[in-house]
């Protein structure tokens, strides 16, 4: 997940693919190669390419959290008492098992961690917070910080223009 990749050197199609694909991932290679002018095969050894070396690392369907019963957004700040390792260990080895948890950083400041965590209502996730987070050894503080709206949400990642 945290990988320290290098920059990978895209060039130009390699950029557009991108971007239509960030569009829409379920674009057959077909119709991304005319997208891009580009025959079938040639399009998709690129994108396996892309694949291969870790730039595109995975395709997921877009879904409206709300449609779906998770009404409720949540930062969650994490402050341990103690900076041991293991502390962090468990807790990172926990967190990846938490399908609430949709993404969890180690951050700098007063904080160690930052989590966003769905919840279907106010008393969902008070109990994720009681039966989950107070549980973990280490952990100082648990402060929430719930959206009241969302004015932009995106996993869309700007691609920059080839320096050519």
């Amino acid at each position: 997940m945290g990988t320290n990749r290098s920059k990978f050197e895209l060039d130009a199609v390699d950029r557009s693919m991108l971007r239509l694909l960030q569009d829409d991932a379920s674009m057959s290679n077909a119709a991304l190669g005319e997208k891009l002018s580009l025959s079938v095969t040639p399009c998709w050894r690129r994108r396996k390419h892309l694949e291969d070396t870790g730039v595109i690392t995975g395709y997921q369907t877009t879904i409206d959290r709300r449609a779906v019963g998770m009404n409720l957004f949540a930062f969650v700040h994490i402050v341990f008492n103690m900076h041991s390792d293991k502390s962090s260990d468990n807790f990172e080895a926990m967190i990846l098992n938490r399908p609430e948890v949709l993404s969890c950083h180690k951050i700098t400041g007063q904080a160690d961690y930052i989590l966003q965590v769905v919840a279907t209502d106010l008393d969902a996730y008070g109990e994720f917070v009681e039966r989950v987070l107070r549980r973990q050894a280490g952990i100082a503080s648990i402060q929430s910080s719930l959206s009241l709206r969302e004015v932009k949400l995106s996993s869309k990642i700007p691609i920059p223009e080839a320096d050519d």
